[in-house]
Formats: C-alpha cells, sequence, structure tokens
C-alpha cells in the first residue's frame, strides 16, 4: 500500500495523531513502516530472534497485540505468531501491491500498519502473523 492509500484511511479510530506528531513519537523506521506500510528487511528486526516471555505492543499506541506464547519460528525473517490477544485489536485489509494479493494486518486502535496474514500457520488456527519488528514494543511479562 502506498502512502496515498494509507492517507486515505479516514476510518475512525481511537488512538488518532496528526502526521507531525507521527513523526515526533517514532524513529524513521518505525514511522515507514507503521504509517506508510514500509517492510523492514528480513532477519534485520530486534524481534525476528527474541524468545523473552511476555507481550507485544503496538508500538505507536501501545495496544497490546500478541503474547510471547503465540510467538514461532516460521523461518521467514519476521517475528510470526499464530494468533493475536484478541482477535479485534487486529484490522485485515486487503493489500494488492506489488504484484500479490495478501491481508494486510493494522493495529485497529490507530491504524498503524504491522504485517501480513497467511494461511500457512501452525495449529491451533493455521494462520501465520508476519509481523514488523519496527511495529511492536515488548513488555517483558512481570
Amino acid at each position: 500500500m502506498s502512502s496515498s492509500d494509507r492517507s486515505k484511511d479516514d476510518k475512525p479510530r481511537k488512538v488518532e495523531k496528526t502526521e507531525a506528531e507521527w513523526r515526533a513519537q517514532l524513529d524513521p523506521m518505525q514511522y515507514e513502516v507503521t504509517r506508510n506500510a514500509a517492510t523492514e528487511r528480513a532477519f534485520t528486526g530486534k524481534y525476528a530472534d527474541h524468545s523473552e516471555e511476555g507481550v507485544y505492543h503496538c508500538v505507536a499506541c501501545g495496544a497490546p497485540l500478541f503474547a510471547s506464547d503465540t510467538k514461532f519460528d516460521a523461518g521467514c525473517g519476521w517475528p510470526s505468531y499464530f494468533q493475536p490477544l484478541r482477535g479485534e485489536i487486529i484490522e485485515r485489509v486487503v493489500d494488492k501491491t506489488h504484484g500479490m494479493v495478501r491481508v494486510e494486518v493494522r493495529c485497529q486502535d490507530c491504524g498503524s500498519h504491522l504485517g501480513h496474514v497467511f494461511e500457512d500457520g501452525p495449529a491451533p488456527t493455521g494462520e501465520r502473523y508476519c509481523i514488523n519488528s519496527a511495529s511492536l514494543d515488548f513488555k517483558p511479562k512481570g
């Protein structure tokens, strides 16, 4: 999805900020991923090989997204999870960019791009949420 497509997302959100406020809050990579649907390079994100117990939150608004016990090694180079903490926190949008048809996932609370979901994950869901580390913040258990 291009920047121009993202700006057309005028759906009311729980967390809304101006582009200037997002730029002030997020580092350049976080901004490009969450606000412009960019993708970090495979195997470069800080959570790709992360295995600490806790919860992964949206870096933009702090919404809890994924528990560490749903994270698995998909070998794809991005953190992968088989289900979100609660289904309604993830918004699914058809993404027809780059000559492909995929399902983009966004944070329901702020509209931030997180990554994509695929139907090649493990049981019990069969889904693989392939998420950019730059869209995540981690809070350790306890």
